[in-house]
């Protein structure tokens, strides 16, 4: 079935509950009289509650009403936040250095408002010393609790052990803040370029006096 409403001469009723191009409430009428209505004020007749009983319909110009409609689904597309988890393998060893980076990487992932999954890749020997990879999933934890909070505790998976970290901040508000910084680089760059006048040309030399 479609999806778009009846509207003029493909509304089959014999009466309906009109209302007016501003939202007022004109009553109970008969099609005949909505349909002149309609066409009196150059509108199309639309069906907007066909299960009411009679059926509601409104005067209002139905091509703008379509476009307008179109914008907003068009812009809720474009700020729709689609929550990504991004993962992180690190070595229960892992160097000062690596650590860092690591570090880095997931900071990043939570100022974007995503989810971060921690996993802890143990080898060898390594297997018997789970407390290591506790250890370093904690102090993570710690390291970036200004951004994120532990959503799902360290647990054993396997060889590996997984902790997930969440955003304080939602993906929303990140993807927010991250287009307001765009603007403001931008503007800054537009401004120094304005800013950078021509020299101004030297002044003649004096006359000869002879």
């Amino acid at each position: 079935m479609s999806a778009e409403p009846r509207i003029n001469d493909r509304i089959r009723v014999p009466e309906v509950r009109l209302v007016g191009p501003s939202g007022e409430q004109v009553g109970i009428v008969p099609l005949a009289k909505a349909l002149e209505l309609a066409q009196e004020y150059d509108l199309d007749l639309v069906e907007v509650a066909a299960n009411a009983r009679p059926p509601v319909c409104k005067l209002m110009d139905y091509g703008k009403f379509k476009y307008e409609s179109a914008m907003k689904a068009r812009e809720a597309r474009k700020n729709q936040a689609h929550t990504v988890i991004k993962e992180m393998k690190l070595r229960p060893k892992i160097d000062p250095h690596d650590y860092d980076t690591k570090k880095g990487h997931v900071v990043r992932f939570l100022k974007q408002g995503d989810k971060v999954k921690i996993t802890i890749m143990f080898r060898g020997r390594e297997q018997s010393r789970p407390e290591l990879g506790y250890r370093l999933l904690q102090r993570l934890a710690e390291d970036v609790n200004d951004l994120g909070f532990v959503e799902s505790n360290p647990k054993q998976d396997g060889r590996n052990m997984i902790m997930v970290l969440g955003p304080h901040k939602k993906k929303t508000e990140a993807m927010a803040e991250a287009r307001e910084a765009q603007a403001a680089r931008k503007a800054e760059r537009q401004g120094d370029s304005a800013g950078e006048a021509p020299a101004a040309e030297s002044a003649e030399p004096p006359a000869d006096a002879g």
